[in-house]
């Protein structure tokens, strides 16, 4: 059984702070509800565990993650996922995310086209059940990025003191650069890091 989703959320922080996390498989697979990446093979293969219920039944799918593409300047990720569990069912999603620029300052959109397939015991519960069920993760997932990405501090924009300097008799503004500056995408970084290990810590 196949089934096709197309969503769009709001979130609550600026495109470079969105971008910071939807780049990232590790940080973005730590916003999916019950979702845990366990290996990293390389640069664009990982394997991952999926805990899920629907309806009556709790499944636990173990498989593998590839990075499709990456693009940085379009800000979109592509990824196919794979996997099964001890029921013999399986599933598949092949995702495609990007972000648009928000209706306000330091608000952006998370746009996702995502194919699944399932087969098996899971696919016996039917669109009806598994679509419902996908909303409530994906709309989860959403709230979990957004508050992931207002984390990652923005990138303060340039700016300079001046000071008027006497050359030939003519003032001249020259900038006055602040030494020791702080990096503040790396600050923010951190912070960010630190929260995704509290994150994960309260789920152990």
């Amino acid at each position: 059984m196949e089934v096709t989703l197309d969503k769009r959320y709001p979130i609550a922080a600026g495109l470079d702070q969105a971008w910071s996390v939807l780049k990232d498989i590790h940080a973005t697979a730590g916003c999916m509800p019950g979702a845990a990446i366990t290996e990293q093979i390389d640069d664009t293969h990982y394997k991952g565990t999926v805990k899920s219920k629907v309806g009556p039944s709790t499944l636990m799918f173990g498989g593998d993650i590839e990075v499709l593409g990456l693009d940085a300047e379009a800000r979109q990720l592509r990824m196919l996922g794979k996997g099964a569990d001890k029921s013999g069912s399986s599933a598949s999603m092949d995702l495609t995310a990007h972000l648009e620029a928000g209706e306000t300052p330091g608000s952006c959109v998370l746009v996702g086209h995502a194919v699944i397939v399932v087969n098996g015991k899971l696919a016996q519960f039917g669109s009806r059940l598994l679509v419902p069920v996908a909303d409530v993760m994906l709309g989860q997932f959403a709230s979990n990025f957004s508050t992931a990405a207002a984390t990652v501090r923005a990138p303060a924009a340039p700016t300079a003191e001046f000071h008027v300097a006497q050359v030939t008799g003519i003032p001249v503004a020259h900038p006055v650069r602040p030494a020791n500056e702080i990096n503040a995408f790396s600050f923010g970084w951190s912070v960010f890091k630190s929260w995704l290990r509290g994150l994960f810590g309260s789920r152990a």
